[in-house]
């Protein structure tokens, strides 16, 4: 009896759910024969006792027929431990393949307008040139299918190196993802944290998005475990805070703001948008009315030592171009159109800044949830 036959007639027989034969799995890994005894040594990936038993008498019943009745056959058995199965979240926190920036746009209150911006910021980036896509982060409130005017399109699936991924809705050049898509407008979205988190994930890494340049996040308004989750799943390039300019509203701003600049999170803001800044009738072109306060975010802006991108005046047609699903940058010339124009080069203009001065972003470890200290990198 030598070895090589021995493994030779072995081919006869395969592993249960392996599909192929014990030599050429590689689970043989010693094979000692002493006289008319064989002793072999198997690694096995199941532990099952049923498994193994069907081993033993399969292996023995073999070489008794090719070797004789008389030979003994020892079988060692260990469980090799088990390959760790490829958990899709695994990847996360490393940057999507080919996606350039990531920009999460934030508020610190709801109500001061941060979708209308994103949408806007998202078509002059656009209109620029650059390769732009929104992510609608704001899961219980999804308002940017409505301002695209796609509220009633739903994702295609299309396949990308043999996986099965969605297909963003492209309007206006933007490439948009958002729970918005897969509910009914009527629909309350009533998730606990991980449940959202978890969807968050699934439009994030089973999407294909593609190149882009930017990737605008639209987060909802607050500090919160939405903020939390996406910060642990992507490396984002930096923040932009948007408010008003009215006290209340640049209260909550700063905590944004402080949000972001957490000791163990550090994200970079790259700076603050003021929204509504002010109103000039049409009819006195020259006047400009602060109904909400004047150069709030600016001041905020320079105690906290951070970027003030822009004003965003307070005009009708904003409100009416988001609410028709032609966001109002699209009407190039115009005063607004000009004033998201400047904001946006603004932001374009810290974004490379900050990647000429700042190492890439890492995502946050989430290991409790207990305040601050719940965060670790």
């Amino acid at each position: 009896m030598q070895k090589k036959e021995i493994l030779n007639a072995l081919t006869q027989l395969s592993l249960p759910g392996e599909g192929r034969s014990i030599s050429e799995s590689g689970a043989i890994t010693n094979i000692v024969i002493f006289d008319r005894e064989i002793v072999i040594d198997l690694n096995i990936a199941t532990p099952a006792l049923h498994i193994k038993k069907r081993i033993e008498k399969d292996v023995t019943e073999l070489l008794k027929k090719e070797y004789g009745s008389d030979i003994t056959v020892k079988i060692n058995m260990k469980v090799k431990a088990a390959e760790p199965k490829q958990n899709p979240q695994l990847i996360k926190g490393k940057p999507i393949e080919g996606i350039q920036n990531i920009v999460a746009v934030a508020s610190g209150k709801g109500g001061v307008g941060k979708s209308t911006v994103t949408a806007n910021l998202a078509i002059t980036l656009s209109e620029m040139g650059f390769k732009v896509g929104i992510l609608d982060a704001d899961i219980y409130g999804p308002s940017i299918p409505l301002m695209f005017d796609v509220a009633s399109e739903r994702p295609l699936s299309v396949d990308v190196d043999g996986k099965s991924k969605m297909k963003p809705i492209e309007q206006y050049g933007v490439k948009v993802l958002s729970i918005g898509f897969f509910t009914q407008p009527n629909q309350a979205v009533i998730w606990r944290g991980p449940m959202a988190a978890k969807a968050l994930n699934q439009l994030i890494f089973d999407a294909a998005w593609g190149d882009l340049d930017f990737l605008l996040l639209d987060l909802p308004p607050g500090t919160g475990d939405i903020h939390l989750s996406l910060m642990q799943a992507l490396p984002i390039t930096g923040a932009v805070v948007v408010s008003t300019p009215q006290t209340i509203a640049l209260a909550d701003a700063r905590k944004g703001v402080a949000m972001f600049h957490q000791e163990h999170i550090q994200v970079p803001v790259l700076g603050v948008i003021e929204n509504m800044s002010y109103f000039t009738p049409e009819e006195l072109p020259d006047h400009k009315y602060y109904i909400f306060g004047q150069s709030g975010a600016a001041n905020l802006a320079e105690d906290l030592e951070i970027p003030f991108l822009g004003e965003i005046p307070l005009v009708q047609s904003i409100r009416e171009s988001g609410d028709v699903g032609r966001p109002a940058a699209l009407q190039s010339g115009t005063p607004v159109s000009e004033a998201f124009v400047q904001v946006t080069r603004n932001v374009v203009e810290q974004t490379v800044r900050r990647n000429d001065h700042l190492p890439p972003t890492e995502a946050i470890k989430i290991t409790t949830m207990a305040g601050c200290s719940a965060v670790k990198k």
